[in-house]
C-alpha cells in the first residue's frame, strides 16, 4: 500500500473527486471508491476514502443554519441508515470482494442514471414509513460497499427539499454514515494504522481538489458538467460490473 506508484494514483484520485466536488458540491466519496476498488480492491477503498469524506462534509452538515430542522424530519430515516452499517460492514468483512465490487458497480450506475432522468416526487404522506425503508436499505448499503449515496440522496432530492437544506442534509448523512463506517470497520479489524495513515494524508490532495474545483466553477456550465459527471459514472460503474 505504501508504494511510490500507490501512494500517487491514490493522491491524484482524491484530487480529482475533491475537483468535482469543489464544482458541483458533491461526488468525492462516489469517484474514489470507484477508482480505488479497480486499483487497491473495496475494503482498502472504503478505508481510505473514510478520513476526506469526513473532512470534506463535516463543514456541509453543520453550515446552513438547518440543522434543528434537518434532524426533527429526518431523524427517523437517519437512525435506520446509522444502525444499519454495523451489519453491512459485517458483511463487507465475510463477503466475497469481487462480489461486493460488482454491487458497488451496480449502485454507481443506478445512481448515475437517476440523476440523468428526472425522478418523481415522493407521496409526503408516505414519508416516514419510506425513509425508514431507505435508511436500512442505505445503511446496509454502506457497510457493505463505503457508497452512501442510495437511495439516500435520491430520497432526500425527492421530498422537494430548498436546494440549500438539500445540501446541508447530504452533509448531515455522509458525516454520520462516516463516523458509523468507521467505527464498525474497526470493531471488525479493517481498519489499520497504515490505511488511517494514508487516508489523513488523501485530505490534502481533496481539500486542493476542491479549491480548484471552485475556481473552475464559475468557468463551467454546471449542467453540462454534471450530466459528463454522471456520464463518466455511468462507465466506472460499468468497469466495475465487468471487471
Amino acid at each position: 500500500m505504501s508504494e511510490p506508484l500507490t501512494l500517487l494514483v491514490i493522491g491524484l484520485t482524491f484530487l480529482l473527486g475533491g475537483a468535482v466536488k469543489g464544482v458541483i458540491g458533491m461526488g468525492m466519496p462516489t469517484i474514489a471508491l470507484a477508482l480505488l476498488t479497480a486499483s487497491v480492491g473495496l475494503p482498502a477503498a472504503v478505508a481510505l476514502m473514510l478520513v476526506p469524506t469526513f473532512i470534506t462534509n463535516v463543514w456541509q452538515a453543520l453550515v446552513g443554519g438547518q440543522l434543528k430542522l434537518i434532524v426533527l424530519r429526518l431523524w427517523p430515516f437517519l437512525i435506520a441508515a446509522l444502525v444499519a452499517i454495523w451489519p453491512g460492514v459485517t458483511l463487507l468483512a465475510r463477503l466475497d470482494p469481487g462480489w461486493l465490487s460488482t454491487l458497488l458497480g451496480v449502485l454507481i450506475v443506478t445512481y448515475a442514471l437517476l440523476n440523468l432522468w428526472r425522478r418523481q416526487s415522493l407521496n409526503v404522506r408516505h414519508e416516514r414509513r419510506a425513509g425508514v425503508a431507505c435508511g436500512v436499505v442505505n445503511g446496509m448499503l454502506t457497510g457493505m460497499t463505503g457508497s452512501s449515496v442510495f437511495p439516500g440522496v435520491p430520497y432526500l432530492q425527492a421530498l422537494g427539499l430548498p436546494r440549500e437544506v438539500l445540501i446541508q442534509a447530504m452533509g448531515v448523512l455522509f458525516t454520520l454514515s462516516t463516523l458509523v463506517l468507521a467505527a464498525s470497520m474497526g470493531g471488525q479489524r479493517l481498519l489499520d494504522a497504515e490505511l488511517v495513515g494514508i487516508s489523513s494524508l488523501a485530505v490534502l490532495p481533496a481539500l486542493l481538489g476542491m479549491r480548484l474545483g471552485r475556481r473552475l466553477r464559475p468557468r463551467l456550465s454546471e449542467q453540462v458538467f454534471r450530466r459528463c459527471f454522471f456520464m463518466g459514472l455511468l462507465l466506472l460503474g460499468g468497469y466495475l460490473i465487468l471487471g
